[in-house]
């Protein structure tokens, strides 16, 4: 029990820190400060800097990833192999870790933080690791669109779900610029009404007209109506 809970100790702290400080500025040495452990209960649970930060995202994005796969497998199952509207999909997948973010209990709320920081600014490392665990999941969700989209490319596809990331990542990891452009006048801590701004605003993007792109970029003109 006592290796247990200094596991998972450092495994809190460091998820702190990296929020705080980002990867590179947090040292080993205040990880072990602040979690009231020496340098060899790290190396002993972890081995290294890089395998505690696996475990610091695997630890919870395996859950969140889990969580987005069976609920999907259920709306599929219910669907009977006819296609999923956009807006479940959405839901399905950005929703869970919308509600992970609003967790300031259980650690959720600061796993989320770092996560957005990290798609933002990501080390080589980090994101190959990413890349591995939303591997499956990733192309998951983006055959369940493209058959929910026929009428888009799945090129097209690929991109609004990278902007849709974005724009999760922004909203969770802090809302400095919404304090800059609103001047301290709109409340960013109702979760509830966050998560609802958002999945408007992704489901339209979703929904937005083609683009008409460069010659040079385009296969064939462009100009129907998303969905």
């Amino acid at each position: 029990m006592a290796e247990v809970d200094t596991r998972l100790r450092i495994l809190d702290v460091a998820e702190l820190l990296f929020t705080q400080h980002g990867f590179e500025a947090t040292t080993m040495r205040q990880i072990t400060g602040a979690a009231g452990v020496n340098l060899a209960a790290v190396n002993y649970h972890f081995g290294s800097k890089e395998a505690l930060i696996r475990e610091v995202f695997r630890r919870r994005l395996t859950w969140l990833n889990q969580q987005r796969l069976a609920e999907l497998d259920r709306l599929e199952a219910e669907a009977g192999g006819a296609p999923l509207k956009p807006s479940r999909i959405l839901e399905v997948f950005f929703g869970a870790a919308l509600k992970m973010a609003a967790d300031t209990d259980g650690g959720g709320r600061t796993f989320m933080r770092l996560l957005g920081r990290t798609y933002t600014k990501p080390s080589e490392f980090v994101r190959g690791f990413l890349a591995e665990e939303y591997a499956a999941v990733i192309a998951r969700f983006k055959a369940a669109l493209i058959k929910a989209l026929p009428g888009v490319p799945a090129e097209e596809i690929l991109w609004r779900f990278h902007f849709m990331l974005g724009a999760m990542s922004y909203a969770i990891s802090g809302a400095d610029a919404l304090h800059i452009v609103a001047e301290g006048a709109l409340d960013d801590g109702d979760t509830g009404a966050l998560y609802a701004r958002l999945m408007s605003f992704m489901l339209g993007g979703l929904r937005a007209p083609l683009p008409t792109l460069p010659a040079k970029s385009a296969k064939s003109p462009r100009i129907r109506k998303a969905a």
